[in-house]
């Protein structure tokens, strides 16, 4: 069951990041069909996650990949409606899930670590960062989203490897690698467009 949890969520965790790097420095009708496609996988993946970190007490990652869901609906929301101009009631409800998901991930971890005692909870603050902060600026069709989803896999790399899931310690690094792909392409065609 654990391999097959990992597959599942590690195999759409990957599609994810494929289609968005593949989606930088396309045409904007295909780059916006990509990044659609990238933000349902990952939301069809949270389930896999959650119940992977929930059954290794990692309550701080298993908050953000539950309460990263409403920024990826703002992502595919925005793709879907091609528009430079967030839809601001799901901007705000995506803002304050992020924020409630950061209180109680933290406050759980707190309350059931006695603290910050372990390296697992470091690790998982920084996917915590990563993966919140990421989403919502690539949502916002902010290039720097990038530069957190690649502290975002190094953390989750690192946690996943500690805990001995080896599928998605690899799913990790290959995810990483189309990260650094897709925010070369989008810097540098943002460089171009000045």
């Amino acid at each position: 069951m654990d391999l097959a949890l990992q597959a599942w969520g590690g195999g759409l965790y990957l599609l994810n990041k494929i289609f968005f790097a593949l989606a930088e420095g396309k045409q904007e009708t295909l780059k916006r069909q990509l990044r659609m496609i990238g933000w349902c996988v990952y939301i069809l993946g949270v389930p896999a996650w959650v119940i992977i970190l929930v059954g290794k007490h990692d309550w701080i990652a298993a908050a953000i990949e539950a309460g990263g869901v409403p920024a990826m609906l703002l992502g595919l929301v925005h793709a879907y409606q091609h528009t430079n101009t967030p839809h601001k009631g799901l901007d705000r409800f995506a803002t304050f899930f992020t924020y409630a998901a950061l209180v109680v991930g933290v406050g759980y971890s707190f309350h059931d670590y006695g603290g910050i005692t372990s390296g697992s909870q470091i690790l998982e603050i920084g996917v915590m960062i990563g993966f919140l902060v990421g989403s919502y600026l690539l949502a916002k069709k902010v290039i720097y989203g990038w530069l957190f989803f690649m502290l975002m896999n190094c953390s989750m790399a690192s946690l996943m490897l500690l805990q001995h899931k080896p599928l998605l310690t690899v799913q990790q690094l290959v995810s990483l690698c189309f990260v650094i792909y897709g925010f070369t392409v989008a810097l540098k065609t943002s460089r171009r467009s000045r």
